[in-house]
C-alpha cells in the first residue's frame, strides 16, 4: 500500500488546453436590394382657408358641429339676409324702370329720325333723341350691375364650404354681430385628403441625384413621378403611407444649403394630421447583389463598424465595413465583405480575433424588406442567452490524474485565467 502511494505522489499533472470554442457561422445573404435615401419632414394640409363674413348682419345659425367633415357646398354658417335681400328686389325693380325708360326713347328717336328724314325735324332734335336713347341702354346696364352686386351680397350671407374638409369650431356665436368695418373670421376649415409632406434635401444629395439621374438619361420633371414613403414616429422602422413627389423647389436655400421638397399622400382614413413629424424614404438606387448580414452580428470600434469572420484556419479576424440601411434583421454592407467570408452570427462573445475557434455552420435565411422589426427586437436580439454566453471550461488537473477526460457542459462559465496544476497529496 505505502508504494502505491509513493508511486501516486511521483507522477506528474499536465495542463490540458480547453477546446476551441463553439460559434455560430453563416455566410453572407445576397440578393437584389433598394437603397434608399432617409430624411425627415412634416405633414401639411392642401388647403387651409379661414371662412369670415364678408357682408355685416348678424349671424343667424351655424348648420355643423365644431370638427365636423364637411363636403363641398355645405352651407356653415347664415348671416342675416332680409336686408340684402331688399337690395336685390330693388335693383330688379330699377332694371324694369330702366327698361320701360328704354323702350320710350328707342321711340321717340325713331320718330325724330323719320321726321328728320323728312325734312320735318332738325338736326339736332334728332340728335337729342339718339342721346336719350342711349342714356337710357346705359340705365339698363347699369340696374342688371345693381342685380348682379346686390346677388352677390345676398350670395355672401350662406357662408359654404369651398372643399370637403375639416371644420374648426366657431369663432362667433348665434346672434352675434359679424362683418361690421372689416371681414369676420368665423371658423377654418382645413383639407386633409390628400396631404402635403414636406422636407429639405441637402446640397450634396442634390448634386448626387442630378448626377444620378444624368447617368439614367432622366430629366428633372420625371423625379415627380418617384415614388415615396413616409413612417410616423409609433410605427417603428415602418414606411406604411405610399405617396409620390410633387414638387421640388427650383432654387437652393442660399441660407440653409437645402432644396425644399414636397411629397403628396392619399389619406381616406385621415391618419395624417397638419404639423406630424414624418421620416421619409426615397429609393435612390437599386443593388442587384448586394451583400446582408444580421444586424446583431456588427460590432463598433474606434475604426468604425466591423464584423468578425472566420478565415479557413478557423481563426477569428476583424473586418471594418461600411453599412447600408437596415431591411427587418438584416443590416446591408455596402463594403468590406465578400461572399466567401464565414460571418459569426452566434457565440459573438467568444470569438476574440486572433483566437481559434470551432465555427458550426448556419444558414442565413432571405431578408425580407416589409420585415418590421419591434421597438426594442434589436436589443433583445443583442442579449446572449446563458448557453451563448459561455465557454467551455478547461479539464482539470485531477480529471486528467484520475485518467477520465470529459467535455464540459456548455453553461460551465469559462475561467479568466488557468487554474493552476493542484499538487498531489504525500
Amino acid at each position: 500500500m505505502a508504494s502505491l502511494l509513493l508511486a501516486a505522489c511521483s507522477e506528474e499533472n499536465k495542463y490540458v488546453a480547453p477546446p476551441p470554442p463553439q460559434v455560430t457561422v453563416a455566410a453572407p445573404v445576397q440578393q437584389a436590394v433598394t437603397r434608399y435615401l432617409k430624411f425627415t419632414g412634416n405633414t401639411a394640409s392642401i388647403n387651409t382657408v379661414d371662412l369670415v363674413a364678408r357682408v355685416e348682419g348678424f349671424l343667424m345659425s351655424i348648420d355643423y358641429k365644431d370638427g365636423a367633415v364637411m363636403k363641398k357646398g355645405d352651407r356653415l354658417f347664415l348671416i342675416q339676409q332680409d336686408t340684402y335681400q331688399a337690395d336685390l328686389d330693388q335693383a330688379k325693380a330699377q332694371l324694369a324702370s330702366a327698361q320701360a325708360q328704354l323702350t320710350n326713347t328707342q321711340a321717340e328717336y325713331q320718330r325724330q329720325s323719320t321726321l328728320g328724314q323728312q325734312d320735318f325735324s332738325s338736326q339736332a332734335t334728332v340728335d337729342k333723341a339718339r342721346a336719350a336713347m342711349e342714356e337710357a341702354v346705359a340705365s339698363v346696364d347699369a340696374a342688371k350691375a345693381n342685380i348682379e352686386i346686390a346677388t352677390i351680397n345676398l350670395g355672401y350671407t350662406t357662408v359654404l364650404a369651398p372643399f370637403d374638409g375639416i371644420v374648426t369650431r366657431h369663432l362667433a356665436d348665434v346672434g352675434q354681430l359679424v362683418g361690421h368695418s372689416q371681414p369676420t373670421t368665423l371658423a377654418t376649415i382645413v383639407q386633409m385628403n390628400p396631404i402635403y409632406a414636406y422636407f429639405n434635401i441637402s446640397e450634396n444629395q442634390v448634386l448626387r441625384i442630378k448626377e444620378a439621374l444624368a447617368a439614367q438619361g432622366r430629366t428633372i420633371e420625371e423625379v415627380k413621378q418617384i415614388e415615396i414613403d413616409i413612417g410616423l414616429q409609433d410605427e417603428g422602422d415602418e414606411y406604411p403611407h405610399k405617396g409620390r413627389l410633387d414638387y421640388v423647389s427650383p432654387e437652393i436655400d442660399p441660407a440653409t444649403g437645402t432644396l425644399l421638397v414636397r411629397g403628396v399622400f392619399d389619406n381616406p382614413k385621415l391618419a395624417l394630421l397638419p404639423g406630424l413629424f414624418v421620416r421619409v424614404r426615397i429609393p435612390a438606387q437599386k443593388i442587384p447583389d448586394a451583400y446582408l448580414v444580421d444586424d446583431t452580428a456588427i460590432g463598433t470600434a474606434q475604426q468604425g463598424k466591423y464584423v468578425l469572420v472566420v478565415n479557413k484556419d478557423n481563426v477569428v479576424e476583424q473586418k471594418i465595413v461600411t453599412v447600408g440601411q437596415q431591411i427587418g434583421n438584416y443590416r446591408v454592407i455596402e463594403s468590406g465583405l465578400s461572399a466567401e467570408d464565414r460571418v459569426v452570427i452566434g457565440g459573438v462573445q467568444r470569438a476574440t480575433p486572433g483566437s481559434k475557434v470551432d465555427p458550426v455552420e448556419a444558414k442565413a435565411d432571405a431578408a425580407k424588406p416589409d420585415e418590421a422589426k419591434p421597438d426594442g427586437a434589436k436589443a433583445d436580439a443583442a442579449k446572449p442567452d446563458a448557453a451563448s454566453a459561455t465557454t467551455p471550461a478547461a479539464a482539470t488537473p485531477a480529471d486528467n490524474a484520475a485518467g477520465a477526460k470529459q467535455d464540459p457542459a456548455p453553461s460551465d462559465p469559462a475561467p479568466s485565467d488557468p487554474a493552476p496544476a493542484a499538487k498531489p497529496a504525500n
